[in-house]
């Protein structure tokens, strides 16, 4: 989630630290044991004028949207079951997938489930390691988790700093998975301006990861403006240890401290400025990657992995206020990005904000090679609106593998999980939906689906303040997506399902 009006406090160094720099993680069977959740990690609640308090009561009165926790879905959605939190207290976030595990992101750490029964999945482990976003990936029998926000060292029992220390840590940490009842913690990188997301371009013998992050200030030493670009760590697979920043490509050159991304207001007003990125998706099999840069879109090329080269970028200072995140179609001739208006912790899905605004953006590629172009074709927003009192704004979502279409299913924090049909780019249309009626009806307590992805038959949300849910749908648009399967998937590292 990014919250645009939040002071961020930090203070970063680059460098490596590995188990005797004290890497501890606290692996948790019933509660937390070794470490303490950040007080600001705890779902934000905010309150509302009395005639919002009494709008939410009328709609759900007449019917309009669910009563207080209440769930309905469409008829060809099934709600298989929800596991709620356990040990870890925190904002549920990312999600990330393996053979017949999941793992979920939590600001407290991540947790582990074996899904291999998906109407009761089994929480195998629980680790207690407090670091925003945590946002989690796997690959081989490595995990790598996101910290963005300013830390004592580089350890999970580690405690909010402010950005004055010049001791704070901040960036990648990876984790052993080869048992997951047991992951164990063995390298960390710190990165500039932290680690918001991450993507990974995996290879052989090696991983590369995508820093994503932003927000720089002049009185953060490490964290200079301009920050216009990634942080590229390189992971080799048997040494880990070893991890360590090979580059940090500029994806917008310019003079100045400004660089040459968007420049936000005045000049654009409501645009954020671009200091990096928040989100990359990369397509290995196309050599492809979309980044979703605050103010700016673009599509770049990642042949060579450690210099990525950027193809087009294009703005949309009418409709987007926060380039968020991306998606391909299977045929790498389109990308939905995504805008998150008010940050994900704003009630945005309502007719005062319309269907144009904190919604989809669809944009086709046009041309070959270098001389590739996006060009933007329509929005998508979820038709159902939602009472003032919830965050509702597009976010994470997955492609639903299904041959000569293009299907995808995306969270909306509260306005639930939607599954959409954007085969026609320019008349795209919800064909299924889940969600929950507000957590409040007195103020916005944030909350909702963070990510909603499908994999192997199901989709699985990560709901930040709810737990895990387990969705079936059972639609003739979607079956035959059932009959693809896969060994991984870190959606951000998108796979050529059909190959």
């Amino acid at each position: 989630m990014t919250l645009l009006n939040e002071p961020r406090a930090r203070r970063r160094r680059l460098g490596v630290f590995t188990a005797a720099a004290g890497l501890a993680a606290a692996l948790l069977t019933a509660g937390p044991a070794a470490a303490t959740p950040d007080p600001g990690d705890a779902p934000t609640k905010r309150e509302v004028s009395k005639s919002e308090q009494a709008e939410a009561e009328k709609a759900i009165k007449s019917g309009e949207i669910p009563g207080q926790d209440e769930i309905v879905h469409s008829d060809n959605i099934e709600h298989l079951g929800n596991t709620p939190k356990d040990a870890l207290p925190g904002t549920n976030s990312d999600l990330a997938f393996q053979g017949r595990y999941a793992f979920a992101g939590n600001y407290d750490g991540f947790r582990v489930f074996d899904i291999s029964n998906p109407k009761k999945p089994k929480t195998v482990a629980q680790v207690l390691c407090p670091g925003s976003q945590n946002d989690v990936s796997v690959s081989g029998n490595l995990l790598f988790l996101s910290t963005d926000s300013s830390r004592s060292d580089s350890s999970c029992n580690s405690t909010t700093q402010p950005a004055t220390e010049k001791s704070s840590w901040e960036g990648m940490k990876v984790f052993d998975i080869s048992d997951k009842r047991n992951p164990k913690y063995v390298a960390a990188v710190e990165t500039a301006c932290g680690s918001h997301t991450h993507t990974l371009v995996p290879e052989r013998k090696n991983v590369y990861v995508y820093v994503s992050s932003y927000s720089p200030s002049a009185t953060f030493p490490d964290c200079q403006p301009p920050h216009d670009g990634i942080s590229v760590i390189k992971v080799p697979r048997k040494a880990p240890e070893k991890a360590k920043v090979v580059g940090f490509p500029v994806l917008f050159p310019g003079d100045g401290e400004d660089g040459g991304g968007n420049p936000g207001g005045p000049t654009n007003p409501g645009v954020s400025k671009t200091t990096g990125c928040h989100d990359v998706t990369v397509l290995p099999s196309k050599d492809l990657a979309a980044g979703a840069c605050m103010g700016d879109g673009i599509l770049f090329d990642i042949e060579d992995p450690e210099e990525p080269k950027v193809i087009d970028q294009v703005q949309d200072n009418v409709n987007f206020a926060f380039w968020h995140s991306a998606t391909f179609n299977q045929k790498a001739n389109k990308v939905v990005f995504t805008d998150e208006l008010g940050g994900g912790g704003a009630a945005t899905c309502n007719a005062e904000i319309g269907p144009e605004r904190g919604a989809d953006g669809i944009y086709e590629i046009k041309g070959r090679g270098d001389d590739r172009k996006l060009v933007f074709k329509s929005y998508f927003k979820i038709p159902r609106h939602q009472a003032d009192t919830e965050n509702c704004v597009a976010h994470n979502g997955s492609l639903i593998p299904v041959k000569g279409k293009d299907l995808m299913v995306q969270a909306w924090y509260q306005g639930g999980v939607s599954v959409w049909d954007f085969t026609n780019s320019a008349k795209p249309k919800e064909i299924a939906y889940f969600e929950r009626g507000p957590l409040s009806t007195d103020a916005i307590q944030t909350g909702g689906s963070w990510s909603a992805y499908y994999y192997n038959g199901h989709i699985y949300s990560n709901d930040m303040a709810k737990g895990f849910d387990v969705l079936k749908i059972n639609d003739r648009r979607t079956d035959p997506a059932e009959r693809v399967r896969m060994r991984e998937l870190n959606v951000q590292t998108q796979p050529d399902y059909f190959d």
